[in-house]
């Protein structure tokens, strides 16, 4: 949209334009409140393999990962073997994940991350970062691959490789996804949902508040402007609520 020839109204005139919209964001609150319930009547398939991750204190289990509580969300980061550092939309996503994580944890929900790197390799990044969430490795299990967002070199030569329950041509080494599971008072680990590409979009607030805004999220691409946060130049950063 043209911003400077964009349409200037009377008060009045904006307030029937905004309660017409209204009606459009009451219908969409509706429908997302019944995808919600929809997702949550999802079946669900119960984890056999025994998957085996790699934490600050050595080899963990699927069940580890959920501490004292009965739901896991575990968002899927990419960061390979020989990175230096995580992929700029993960490392986007994830500056969301502890301030979620102050109230999830009191709600008997875990978030961890998992990445394919040995676990050593991302430790320097995760302290440059300064998060504090849970983050494990995957590697030496079939867990990237199991929940799609890993692919075999043979797969992707096949032409058997999938990403977001398609059939993909994959062109990076790694992508990014989430998925949740429950366990039951038993101890049994069910899968429950996963998502990937736009449908991770929810996880992140700053997008949210980008939509609400005059220019939206301004971008041609997918997170194109999107750096590490230690990597923006000052420019830009400053608020009305700095001194001078």
């Amino acid at each position: 949209m043209n911003m400077q020839n964009h349409p200037v109204v009377s008060r009045e005139e904006w307030i029937a334009a905004r309660k017409q919209h209204l009606v459009d964001e009451k219908a969409f609150t509706k429908e997302r409140d019944r995808l919600s319930a929809q997702r949550r009547a999802l079946p669900w398939v119960k984890i056999d393999k025994d998957y085996r991750f790699q934490g600050p204190n050595g080899e963990l289990k699927l069940a580890d990962l959920f501490g004292d509580h009965s739901q896991l969300v575990i968002y899927h980061f990419m960061f390979a073997k020989g990175w230096k550092e995580g992929c700029d939309g993960c490392s986007f996503l994830s500056d969301h994940i502890d301030g979620a994580n102050l109230h999830l944890a009191h709600h008997d929900v875990a978030v961890v991350a998992v990445s394919h790197a040995p676990f050593a390799e991302f430790q320097a990044f995760k302290r440059r970062m300064g998060w504090k969430f849970d983050w494990v490795s995957s590697a030496g299990c079939d867990f990237n691959y199991d929940f799609g967002v890993s692919a075999r070199a043979e797969d992707v030569a096949a032409g058997k490789a999938t990403y977001n329950y398609e059939k993909s041509d994959w062109t990076e080494e790694e992508l990014p996804g989430l998925s949740v599971f429950y366990r039951n008072e038993s101890g049994d680990i069910f899968h429950t949902y996963s998502t990937y590409a736009r449908g991770l979009d929810l996880l992140v607030g700053a997008y949210n508040y980008l939509d609400l805004t005059p220019k939206g999220r301004n971008e041609e691409e997918i997170m194109e402007w999107v750096k590490h946060h230690d990597k923006y130049d000052d420019e830009g950063s400053s608020s009305c609520c700095h001194s001078s």
